[in-house]
């Protein structure tokens, strides 16, 4: 009687755990790179805004501090975000018949809030605080780049969590005077580490758990 299974049988199940197991490993492979593209972190891709904001010419050309517009980013997780009014503060006064803020005057006038597109937009899972950050002494640079040189917004950084660990591993390589936190640009008197390192210090940076997944994972 003839075998079941003849000799090569041996050979074609061997190849293909072989070959399972590599398209396994290619497909892994394919999906961290796709996961660190712009298409998937959407770094350096502008929103589309209902008004096409410009952070260059109001923090460069006019000088606004950041606090004008995101007040709350002191105080509470959340940066906030400038009302109607707050852009009515000087748009009453100039530009007042400007077509492209023509969508700032219809909110004003039907007190319906613009729908702004948010640009740097965290996962439910993550738990940010800016007003931590801030107060320790990490600059608004540090993670959204140089809004001060963007016409309009886009992602500067991934926000990916090895992202994030970096800073949280070591912060004094991040960590600037706090009334430096708004100053973009800022360069350091001294290297960057020997002030970080005294900074850590000063502010009590609690490093020994800043790793912890529950810091960031609530």
């Amino acid at each position: 009687m003839r075998p079941l299974f003849q000799p090569r049988a041996n050979t074609i199940a061997k190849a293909s755990i072989v070959g399972t197991a590599v398209l396994i490993l290619l497909t892994v492979v394919v999906l961290i790179f796709v996961n660190r593209t712009s298409w998937a972190t959407k770094v350096g891709i502008a929103r589309q805004q209902p008004v096409p904001f410009s952070h260059k010419h109001h923090v460069a050309g006019l000088g606004i501090d950041c606090r004008y517009c995101h007040s709350q980013v002191e105080q509470t997780a959340f940066a906030g975000m400038p009302s109607t009014k707050t852009c009515m503060t000087c748009h009453s006064q100039v530009w007042t018949f400007a077509e492209l803020l023509a969508p700032v005057r219809e909110s004003w006038a039907t007190e319906r809030p613009l729908q702004w597109e948010r640009v740097h937009n965290l996962g439910d899972y993550v738990y940010f605080d800016h007003s931590i950050h801030v107060n320790k002494g990490i600059g608004c640079e540090t993670c959204h780049g140089r809004v001060d040189e963007m016409p309009l917004v886009w992602k500067e950084k991934p926000l990916q969590m090895g992202w994030c660990l970096d800073c949280h591993r070591q912060p004094e390589k991040y960590i600037r005077p706090r009334e430096e936190v708004f100053t973009m640009g800022y360069v350091p008197e001294e290297p960057q580490e020997v002030l970080g390192r005294r900074l850590v210090q000063e502010y009590n940076v609690q490093t020994y758990n800043l790793e912890d997944c529950s810091t960031c994972h609530r």
